[in-house]
């Protein structure tokens, strides 16, 4: 059986993910997920309507690395759906990238022109977590 496999036996209906679109990018926010730093992450609504599940509150999800190797678990703890010029200074901080909204905001709009399309009105969808186990401290 695969870690993944036996991961999603611990955590039912687990859903993997991979942050970023890069494996740099996807490194650099599993880190500041375990430094505490990354508290929250967003994606485009778009993205969920292919078929991946809107995150929910409650729910556990493994991380994986660029790879596709288990990094983290955590639990959504608020889950917000909003325009993107909706999301508030509060909200960007918590992701843990930006110093400020406009930092947040002018990333964020890179980040979605390269995955598929940006629109100030789009429609993100804004989700904080816990940290529930940092699965590099296995072995």
């Amino acid at each position: 059986m695969s870690a993944i496999e036996v991961l999603k036996e611990r955590y039912p209906g687990a859903v993997t993910f991979k942050f970023g679109d890069s494996a740099t990018l996807s490194a650099a926010h599993v880190s500041r997920v375990r430094s505490g730093r990354k508290v929250a992450t967003c994606g485009a609504l778009r993205d969920f309507e292919n078929g991946e599940p809107l995150p929910s509150v409650g729910r556990r999800d493994i991380v994986l690395a660029w790879d596709g190797s288990p990094e983290l678990v955590i639990e959504t703890v608020e889950v917000v759906q909003c325009s993107f010029e909706e999301v508030t200074e509060a909200m960007a901080l918590a992701e843990g990238e930006n110093n400020d909204l406009e930092g947040w905001r002018n990333d964020h709009r890179a980040f979605f022109k390269r995955t598929g399309g940006f629109s100030p009105e789009m429609q993100v969808v804004w989700e904080r977590f816990a940290l529930i186990e940092d699965l590099s401290q296995k072995g």
